[in-house]
């Protein structure tokens, strides 16, 4: 079937309306909108789209595959570079667009591609095994940087899933925040698939347990902050539950998401 993408009036209208489901859901949760990041996912969505998306103000961006996010990520800068440039000092006030854009590996990272991907984003959410954190410390400290990451977890126990065992979560956080060129920012999961939201509660409702029990412990200090949870089909329940990060495609794009 041919993919269907959303037009710049329908992904402005999504993009609103997204926003405004997330503001829903965090107000249930006791919280303001602010307190819950969207990282606009772009496995499907064209390249006009995601400039537009960009320029409605959408700061973050996700990527699951390798070679795309090095393809769009030097795209982007360019663009982001070039339309600055030609704005000066006459840009207009309401324009939304950010200075720069914050870029997340979302999907499986191979330790053969941490060099490729390293680079090019923020905060890589799908650090799964102390080899992969291994890999990612060496190639940070030969460049003397610090990577931010969070730790994956498999809390659905579903075989299909990467992600560690709930139980190995706190070890595996203490070990990686000994690693002076990684930092340790949070957890991340993925929900069963399904047509129903209440289903995706008992796996966030978990993670979320794990998550405040690594902070309550005061693993990775205070910047061990970020809550990793929900897409399209689910994230409001995921906010819920207290994700402060929610990775949607579809819901913006039109398009099935990583």
């Amino acid at each position: 079937m041919t993919p269907q993408h959303a037009g710049p009036s329908q992904l402005k209208d999504a993009f609103l309306a997204v926003n405004d489901r997330i503001a829903d859901a965090a107000a249930r949760s006791g919280r303001k909108r602010e307190d819950v990041a969207m990282v606009a996912v772009t496995k499907y969505a064209s390249p006009d789209q995601i400039r537009s998306i960009v320029e409605l103000g959408q700061a973050d961006l996700g990527e699951s595959r390798v070679q795309q996010l090095t393809q769009r990520v030097p795209q982007l800068t360019e663009f982001l570079s070039r339309k600055k440039t030609l704005a000066g000092a006459s840009a207009r006030a309401e324009d939304a667009t950010p200075d720069k854009v914050r870029w997340h590996m979302i999907g499986q990272l191979q330790r053969n591609k941490v060099k490729q991907v390293a680079p090019h984003v923020d905060l890589i959410h799908s650090v799964d095994s102390l080899r992969l954190a291994e890999e990612l410390h060496n190639y940070a400290s030969r460049l003397d940087i610090v990577i931010d990451i969070l730790i994956q977890v498999n809390t659905s126990g579903e075989a299909s899933k990467s992600g560690i065992a709930p139980p190995a979560v706190t070890h595996l956080v203490e070990s990686i925040d000994t690693m002076m060129h990684l930092r340790p920012r949070g957890l991340m999961t993925m929900a069963p698939l399904s047509e129903d939201p209440e289903d995706a509660r008992p796996t966030f409702a978990r993670t979320a347990e794990l998550f405040n029990d690594v902070k309550t412990e005061a693993i990775g200090g205070d910047h061990f902050n970020v809550l990793s949870m929900g897409m399209t089909n689910d994230f409001e329940v995921a906010i819920e539950e207290g994700a402060n990060v929610v990775r949607i495609g579809r819901a913006l794009f039109g398009e099935t998401e990583a």
